[in-house]
């Protein structure tokens, strides 16, 4: 794993300098689009999951609606 007491010296300055650094992002918050970074996260699967949950969703209270219109 290490060649030498120098390098494993090395190597613990290294990750005892990258504890003290917060964690950055290589792309700039201003280069990145909100929705390019959603559609990375959930993928094209989760986006017709969620598209077609509120398609069900959306027909289920018109026909609730319409049920409740006709007991009127």
């Amino acid at each position: 794993m290490f060649n030498s007491h120098t390098d494993l010296l090395f190597n613990m300055n290294t990750i005892e300098n990258a504890k003290d650094k917060p964690l950055e992002c290589p792309v700039s918050h201003k280069g990145r689009s909100k929705f390019k970074v959603w559609m990375k996260r959930v993928g094209i699967v989760g986006f017709f999951f969620f598209l077609i949950k509120g398609l069900i969703w959306v027909a289920i209270f018109m026909f609730g609606a319409e049920a409740i219109k006709n007991l009127f």
